[in-house]
C-alpha cells in the first residue's frame, strides 16, 4: 500500500518511524511546507518523491492513503483535498481547529465512503488500552480522570525547537487529547462542561494556562489541567481513579497508585502508540471498515470543545 505523508515536522518523523515496523507499506510521496526539510526528511526516509504541492504528490502511480501532520489550521482543508481524489485519509489530532471544519471532514467522509480517522493516539496507547479492556468487561470503574497536561512554550516554537509558522493551541489541540479520551473510557456521552482561562499571551494570542472540567451521564469527572507555562517535566500524565484501584498513565507506560509497574507489553503488538493508530489506519483500509478514531467518533470532543470555546470567549 502506497502513502503520501503530508508534513516533515515532528509529528511526520513519529509517523515514519512507526511505518517502518508495518508490512507491505510504502510512503511513496512527501508533501512539505518548506523545501530544505521536505527534502532533508525524504532523504532521511528514503522516500522516493518529495514536493511542497499537495496534488503533484496525490497524483502519483497507486498512491491509496495519507497521513496528514501538518499544521492545524490546514488540517481541514488537506483533509477535504485528500478526500476529494478519492484516497483514504488519517488526520494528525486535531482534525481540525473548528465545529464547522470537523463536520465539514464528516460530511465529506460520508459522501465518499472512505476510511477517514483522527489522530487519537491516547486510545491506542498499551497503557490506556489496558485500563479500557478492565473496563470493557466490568473489573473498573472509572470515578475520576484526573490529568495534567504540561508544557513550557512561552515561544512559538515545536517540539523540537524549531520556529513554528503557526501557533498551537491548549483546548483545540491538548484537550482534545483527554476529552475524546474520557468519553472514550467511560463509553458515556459528556453531559456536562465547565472551563476556565489565564491571561492570553501579549504576542502569541492564546491562553497559556487552562482549566477543564467535565462530567459523564454517569457522574463520572475528569479533571484537566492545561499549560504552557510549566517549567518542568513535560507531557501528559493520566491518573485514573476507578472503584478498583488507581492507575497512572503516562504514555505508553502504566503503573498504579503506588507507582508499582504494572506490565502492558502484552496489550498488543507494539508498545509505541503511534504505530498501533497507523496499524489501525492500514488495516480499516484492507478490511474495508470504519477504524478506532474514526473521524465521526472523533466529532463528539469537536462538539465538545467547541462548548468549552464559548464558554470561555463569553
Amino acid at each position: 500500500m502506497k502513502l503520501v505523508m503530508i508534513g516533515e515536522g515532528a509529528f511526520g518523523h513519529k509517523h515514519l518511524d512507526a511505518l517502518k515496523n508495518i508490512p507491505d507499506v510504502e510512503v511513496a510521496a512527501l508533501v512539505g511546507g518548506v523545501a530544505e526539510s521536505t527534502q532533508a526528511t525524504a532523504e532521511k526516509y528514503a522516500i522516493p518523491f518529495w514536493t511542497l504541492n499537495l496534488d503533484e504528490a496525490l497524483s502519483q502511480p497507486e498512491i491509496a492513503a495519507a497521513i496528514i501532520t501538518s499544521p492545524t489550521p490546514i488540517h481541514a482543508k488537506q483533509a477535504l483535498q485528500v478526500m476529494n481524489t478519492g484516497k483514504h485519509v488519517m488526520i494528525e489530532i486535531p482534525m481540525a481547529d473548528t465545529l464547522a471544519d470537523a463536520e465539514a471532514i464528516c460530511a465529506k467522509q460520508q459522501e465518499t465512503g472512505l476510511v477517514a480517522m483522527a489522530g487519537h493516539t491516547r486510545r491506542f496507547n498499551p497503557s490506556h488500552q489496558w485500563i479500557h479492556q478492565k473496563i470493557s468487561v466490568g473489573e473498573l470503574k472509572i470515578q475520576q480522570m484526573d490529568v495534567q497536561t504540561y508544557f513550557f512554550r512561552r515561544q512559538n516554537l515545536n517540539a523540537l525547537g524549531q520556529p513554528r509558522s503557526w501557533t498551537d493551541h491548549l483546548l483545540w489541540h491538548h484537550a482534545c487529547h483527554t476529552v475524546d479520551l474520557f468519553a472514550y473510557q467511560t463509553g458515556e456521552k459528556i453531559v456536562q462542561v465547565q472551563a476556565l482561562q489565564g491571561p492570553k499571551h501579549p504576542e502569541l494570542g492564546i491562553a497559556m494556562d487552562m482549566s477543564i472540567g467535565l462530567k459523564s451521564e454517569s457522574g463520572a469527572i475528569c479533571t484537566l489541567s492545561l499549560s504552557f507555562n510549566n517549567n518542568g517535566p513535560l507531557g501528559s500524565f493520566f491518573r485514573y481513579i476507578c472503584d478498583k484501584g488507581t492507575y497512572i498513565a503516562r504514555y505508553d507506560d502504566l503503573v498504579d497508585g503506588y507507582e508499582n509497574p504494572i506490565d502492558v507489553s502484552h496489550v498488543d503488538v507494539s508498545m509505541n502508540g503511534i504505530e498501533l493508530q497507523d496499524r489501525e489506519f492500514i488495516a480499516a483500509i484492507r478490511e474495508k471498515r470504519e477504524p478506532n478514531a474514526s473521524v465521526q467518533q472523533a466529532l463528539a470532543a469537536m462538539q465538545i470543545l467547541h462548548l468549552l470555546e464559548e464558554q470561555l470567549e463569553n
